[in-house]
């Protein structure tokens, strides 16, 4: 037997795959035009290749859509924490208005949760002046 001589391995050539074809060829599958084998044959790239990328652009969509909620919670906490001042505001006000003309007017105009909250803060601020219905 003649010892056989160990061949040279061709080095396999990729060929470079623009952004665009690739979303272009994801979306083809991923709307049914073409399925991942003909699409690995049409375009000479393996199917482990295109799969790849469709794993990469699903990880990017679903990182892309956790920070557009996280950007989005962080707005609504900060409009939540601007309009809890706002609500704490216009309460003091009431509540001064009531203390400075002796008048009731959160009991006819506000709802019950409101209503409670301007009467702790007519209290407070009864007892910061010393007022002698501060003890109510």
């Amino acid at each position: 037997m003649e010892p056989t001589k160990k061949g040279h391995c061709p080095k396999i050539e990729y060929k470079k795959i623009g952004f665009d074809l690739k979303l272009s060829i994801i979306d083809q599958i991923s709307n049914g035009q073409i399925s991942l084998n003909h699409a690995s044959k049409l375009h000479g790239i393996s199917r482990s290749s295109i799969t790849y990328w469709m794993k990469k652009l699903r990880s990017f969509e679903q990182n892309s859509k956790t920070m557009s909620k996280n950007q989005e919670l962080k707005k609504l906490k900060e409009r939540i924490e601007e309009l809890e001042f706002i609500k704490d505001f216009q309460q003091m006000i009431i509540a001064d208005f009531e203390v400075s003309t002796n008048l009731d007017f959160a009991k006819k105009s506000l709802p019950e949760a409101l209503l409670k909250e301007v009467e702790k803060k007519k209290k407070d601020l009864l007892k910061s002046n010393g007022s002698p219905g501060a003890s109510e």
